[in-house]
């Protein structure tokens, strides 16, 4: 039977709550923001968020290796939230889609410091029988912020239509809250054995990692910036005006199935579960570059959130599993610099396809590259995680 979720990873998750909040305040706004009063293309709609989740990710890569030799990665982490919190606002001065562009980047290299670590933290508070329902947990807060966010977007622009500066400049309050919330996570230092001092430089990431992370990057290659989606909806629909609370009713079903999604993966096996979520995101991208319909839009992106609910905590589970606990924040760092690598290419090479080829053939690119990721995920071999997880141990 599941015990109750561990303090710390209930405050790591308030935190994580209150920060998408402010995101996802923005978020689902600036592809017609930028396309509409910045006047930015989909290429630039690509560079952004590509450069962006890639400036992120690749950071986490660093942040993660930092944080293994340090006795405590709570200050790393609360240096990450603290700079997104202090740059997302300055998109409200922005006037040209270059400094949406700085600005994003910035606040992308906040979430960047912090990933790893954060992400290290939450695996030092479960068990291997546990780590799914521990990632999923945290993601179910992620994305319950990600539902308030785009309410209290959608009622301030009732009031206060078309004043996206002043919504942005908001955005201050819920990610000051982040960064007071984390100051309440009570953080035990790493351990470390004498064994793992004299070895700890010449141990090497275990080779079942590198081929995990080989098959995330062909998924990758095929899973664009977000933003796309959102683009494509509102062509569809003809306005932007529901996209807030539609971008709301996405996270519900992410926020709603993340726990039990990861909680699957603890009983079924990490594989099967992504597997399943990789192939509800085929599926979905297939359908938008073939559907017209307003409503099968509609339909499909909110299927596509349960892509997210299986495949987000059963990756991370699997990362956790397949590495020792002292070598955690550089496997994660690796996971994200991976993600990011591969959402840089693909979200520039989808940006240049939706707008020199056509939409459909953008959305048809990154779901034949996603199901031959689903498929290659289903023959590698990999370890048991509970004998590895004894291993490391030992």
């Amino acid at each position: 039977m599941a015990g109750p979720i561990p303090r710390p990873v209930r405050l790591l998750g308030w935190a994580s709550l209150f920060t998408d909040a402010a995101t996802e305040m923005i978020y689902p706004l600036l592809p017609v923001y930028l396309s509409r009063v910045l006047g930015a293309s989909a290429t630039s709609l690509g560079i952004i968020e590509g450069v962006a989740e890639g400036v992120n990710s690749l950071l986490k890569m660093a942040s993660g290796w930092v944080s293994d030799r340090r006795r405590e990665r709570r200050p790393i982490v609360i240096l990450g939230y603290a700079l997104s919190s202090l740059s997302r606002p300055l998109i409200a001065l922005s006037s040209s889609w270059p400094q949406v562009l700085a600005i994003r980047a910035l606040d992308r290299t906040g979430k960047g410091i912090r990933g790893a670590p954060r992400d290290a933290m939450l695996a030092a508070h479960a068990e291997a029988s546990s780590r799914g329902r521990i990632f999923g947990f945290h993601r179910a807060m992620d994305h319950t912020g990600a539902v308030v966010g785009p309410i209290i977007a959608t009622i301030f622009l009732a009031f206060f239509p078309g004043q996206y500066r002043w919504l942005f400049a908001l955005t201050a309050i819920p990610g000051a809250l982040a960064v007071a919330t984390l100051f309440r996570v009570e953080e035990q230092p790493i351990e470390r054995s004498e064994r793992h001092e004299r070895s700890e430089r010449s141990e090497r990431i275990p080779r079942e990692l590198y081929a995990l992370l080989g098959i995330i990057l062909l998924f990758s290659l095929g899973s664009s910036a977000d933003a796309f989606l959102l683009l494509r909806l509102a062509d569809a629909m003809g306005s932007a005006t529901f996209l807030p609370l539609l971008w709301a009713a996405h996270h519900v079903v992410k926020a709603s199935l993340s726990t039990w999604g990861g909680g699957l993966s603890d009983r079924l096996g990490r594989r099967y579960v992504i597997v399943i979520g990789w192939v509800i995101y085929s599926l979905v991208y297939l359908g938008f570059a073939l559907v017209t319909n307003a409503v099968a839009f509609v339909a499909l992106f909110l299927i596509y959130g349960v892509h997210f609910a299986l495949a987000e905590g059963a990756e991370k589970a699997l990362v956790a599993d397949l590495t020792p606990a002292h070598q955690q924040g550089t496997s994660f760092g690796l996971y994200y610099g991976v993600l990011g690598v591969g959402m840089l290419i693909a979200s520039i090479a989808f940006g240049v396809v939706y707008d020199r080829v056509s939409p459909a053939a953008a959305f048809i690119m990154g779901a034949a590259l996603s199901a031959a990721a689903a498929v290659l995920l289903l023959v590698i071999r990999l370890p048991n995680p509970h004998q590895r997880v004894a291993t490391a141990k030992s």
